[in-house]
């Protein structure tokens, strides 16, 4: 205290030490933020899921593709539209080079047979005769492994595939795409859809969407503190407090060389939103001082009004950051960063406020008021509102246990999805792309299967290449599977034209010789790195390609559940089963943002509640102050359940972001309470007297922060207006929650002479 009084007596200084941070953290955000939107480093990179999934990549040569989607209407089997699929296809190989290789109707590979020989050769010869575009869609229709893959069953579309090198900027390459299809349209439609692509699109939304959100933020927060507090002073201040905090936050984060994620931009209205919680309460105390002692001086009233806030403010300040910081239990990167440099913002806010308001003083002298203080015999809001508690406790305590019941109930019916796509409108162009994808085609998300032995040449035995075809069939007989794509797909393929399509030969041979012979064909017909992408050189290992029409986490779990079934299958054969590709890392994705957000709640609770009882000397205290965040929590999720809104990467925030600002208002209520019971009032006067004062700030404060959170909703991403439609939620919850719930419970605790009799003795 001693140190922020002194630093207070230097405004100068302290102005000059802020304005020279702010230019430092301005700095390095402008010269080294990066938004990331890659799916690959939101993952902690030792989970053993993650090392698996990365070298069987690397092996397989996994990885998502942009996928290019020509449509023509009159069909694609037209000379125009195959010449411009073509010239497409070469121009895309050359224009770009972030594209690795590129896979369309016209460089795909056809397996036939001819005189008893395996041909391997491209479906489009360079022939664009009428005659010639017949055969090309006869053998297309003949072909499953092209078939309602590349090429949709209408005959009206194609997928001109697009695979990148590992090192590809998503950002730069999708938005040249755009521009770089504009010049093929007409008379065919192109759209462009795929993982990378939607990653293009959120790293540059993200931005947009801070530059909307930044600056709506600090108006509406501006013209809410100068209604709430009728000063043009302690607004300003106020607003100086919660953008320094912000410029920490990320400063910090630029400065430690950590990318800011997608939920990041959420950063500056929580860190605004919350900060100006601290100096709502700094001028709820220095106007009650001044009422008080109306001839208080500078230096007394600096003093007095650092005295009477720096613990509640350092213990509301800290439970905030401990909700914050409880976020890095997660394995999740961007819940774990976000928690780390929100809770930086927030400490930064409350040194501030502390230092600010005391400095402004004796920079500025005492601060004039306007509004008089209530009087408290005359019946207000507050005091009335003592009356129903007092009246009806029973009916208060009844009430919320309907509300918890139902909220329980609720929050049986909570998922989790992790959806890329989530971030979009429905109506937007990437969905509806996404859709069209996935009715036309197999899919544009993708789960990679890893079969893997110890025994070489293993899948060449005909009972494990009919094992993976059955597990193929019943994984493709889910309608979120489009299709697959395995050695036994190329195996099939292989038996039908050499049995010149008879009845059944789509199918897998008994013979192991058989099937070693076609694969020797096909190595010396074809191109062998095509049977690299599923089976290793040395046939131990092998991939299957599963085709997904949604990228939600929360349908996949049905799809590995048939995997899983065939489990004890494989390994009566010492086969292995394994998984990677963005599809995987997306589940396991969600099970980490699960698991994160159990732990992070119950190390939030069991701290707040340990601080509770650490600060109040009492551990009934502890419990009663951690009923009201309870409630919102449960109503939180409750709600989620209940409107069916998902658990994701941005919503699993909001209820450890909520148990340590919604702690606050406990924290308020039982400090002011706790003194003027220890100054020998009544519990009547007491609980009339916080309500008065410290119920006035918890309503201004929830207000404001709700406020705040309110821009959220003009959000371009749909999870964060979710986001700040929760927060506003719980807010109010935890305010109503506190005046109410809580003030019944200290009064059935004080009653019972167990909290301040002994204490009120010994300080009379």
């Amino acid at each position: 205290m001693k140190f922020i009084l002194s630093l207070a007596k230097r405004p100068f200084a302290l102005l000059l030490l802020i304005l020279l941070l702010s230019i430092v953290f301005v700095v390095s955000i402008v010269n080294s933020a990066s938004l990331e939107t890659d799916l690959s480093e939101y993952m902690p990179k030792t989970h053993p899921a993650f090392i698996a999934s990365d070298d069987a990549e690397q092996l397989f040569g996994i990885g998502d593709a942009i996928l290019i989607v020509l449509e023509d209407a009159q069909g694609i089997y037209s000379k125009n539209t195959i010449e411009k699929i073509d010239a497409m296809t070469n121009a895309l190989e050359q224009d770009f080079d972030a594209v690795k290789q590129v896979i369309s109707l016209t460089t795909a590979d056809n397996i036939q047979s001819s005189d008893g020989f395996l041909e391997v050769e491209p479906f489009f010869s360079g022939n664009t005769s009428e005659q010639a575009l017949l055969d090309l869609k006869a053998d297309v229709e003949a072909n499953p492994m092209i078939y309602g893959r590349n090429v949709s069953r209408d005959g009206t579309a194609t997928l001109i595939i697009a695979e990148l090198v590992e090192e590809a900027d998503t950002k730069t390459l999708q938005k040249e795409l755009q521009t770089w299809i504009g010049q093929w349209e007409g008379p065919q439609k192109l759209r462009i859809a795929g993982r990378p692509v939607i990653e293009g699109s959120l790293a540059e939304l993200g931005p947009k969407d801070m530059s909307i959100m930044f600056p709506l933020v600090i108006l509406t927060m501006i013209l809410l503190l100068y209604f709430l507090l009728r000063s043009v002073r302690d607004t300003i201040l106020n607003m100086v407090i919660v953008l320094f905090g912000t410029l920490l936050a990320f400063g910090s984060m630029t400065l430690l060389g950590v990318p800011i994620y997608a939920v990041d931009t959420m950063i500056p209205v929580m860190l605004i939103a919350i900060g100006v919680a601290y100096g709502i309460h700094m001028h709820n105390t220095i106007h009650h001082l001044i009422v008080a002692f109306p001839t208080i001086g500078k230096d007394e009233l600096a003093r007095k009004s650092v005295q009477t806030m720096i613990r509640p403010i350092f213990m509301t300040a800290l439970t905030t950051a401990i909700g914050f910081v409880s976020l890095m239990s997660s394995q999740v990167l961007p819940v774990r960063y976000f928690g780390l440099f929100a809770a930086i913002g927030v400490l930064g806010e409350m040194i501030l406020a502390l230092l600010l308001f005391p400095a402004s003083i004796h920079l500025l002298g005492i601060p004039k008021y306007k509004e008089k203080v209530q009087n408290l015999t005359k019946p207000s809001a507050m005091s009335r509102l003592n009356a129903l508690i007092s009246e009806r406790p029973k009916f208060i305590l009844v009430l919320s246990a309907i509300i918890l019941v139902v909220g329980i109930w609720g929050t049986s019916k909570v998922w989790i999805d992790t959806s890329f796509l989530a971030n979009f409108e429905k109506d937007s162009a990437i969905v509806e792309t996404d859709q069209y994808v996935n009715t036309k085609f197999g899919g544009t998300s993708t789960l990679n299967i890893i079969l893997s032995s110890e025994e070489e040449e293993i899948f060449k035995d005909p009972q494990v290449l009919q094992t993976m075809d059955r597990m193929q069939g019943e994984l493709e007989s889910n309608p979120i599977v489009g299709n697959s794509l395995s050695l036994a797909t190329f195996i099939k393929q292989m038996n039908q034209v050499m049995e010149e399509h008879a009845t059944g030969s789509y199918s897998i041979p008994d013979s192991r010789e058989l099937i070693s012979q076609y694969l020797l064909l096909y190595e010396f017909s074809g191109d062998p790195e095509t049977l690299e992408q599923v089976v290793d050189y040395t046939y131990s290992q092998a991939n299957i390609t599963v085709q997904l029409k949604s990228d939600s986490s929360a349908v996949l779990k049905d799809v590995l559940a048939i995997i899983d079934s065939y489990q004890p299958a494989f390994r009566e054969l010492s086969i292995d089963v394994g998984y990677a590709g963005s599809g995987y890392k997306t589940f396991v994705f969600s099970e980490l943002l699960l698991e994160g957000q159990i732990i992070s709640l119950i190390i939030s609770f069991g701290i707040i509640f340990a601080l509770l009882a650490l600060l109040f000397h009492n551990v009934r205290i502890g419990i009663a102050g951690t009923v009201p965040i309870a409630i919102t929590a449960i109503v939180n999720f409750g709600v989620m359940g209940i409107l069916n809104i998902p658990l994701s990467s941005a919503t699993a925030l909001i209820t450890s972001i909520a148990v340590g600002i919604g702690v606050d208002y406990a924290i308020h209520f039982l400090e002011h309470y706790t003194i003027t019971r220890l100054e020998g009032k009544s519990l009547e006067e007491a609980t009339v007297e916080t309500l008065l004062y410290t119920g006035r700030a918890i309503v201004f404060n929830a207000v404001a922060v709700m406020g705040g959170f309110a821009i959220l909703l003009f959000s371009v991403f749909p999870p964060n207006r979710q986001v700040g439609a929760l927060i506003i939620l719980n807010m109010a919850t935890s305010a109503i929650a506190t005046l109410t719930v809580l003030v019944v419970l200290i009064h059935r605790l004080d009653r019972s002479n167990r909290l301040f009799s002994k204490r009120i003795n010994k300080t009379l």
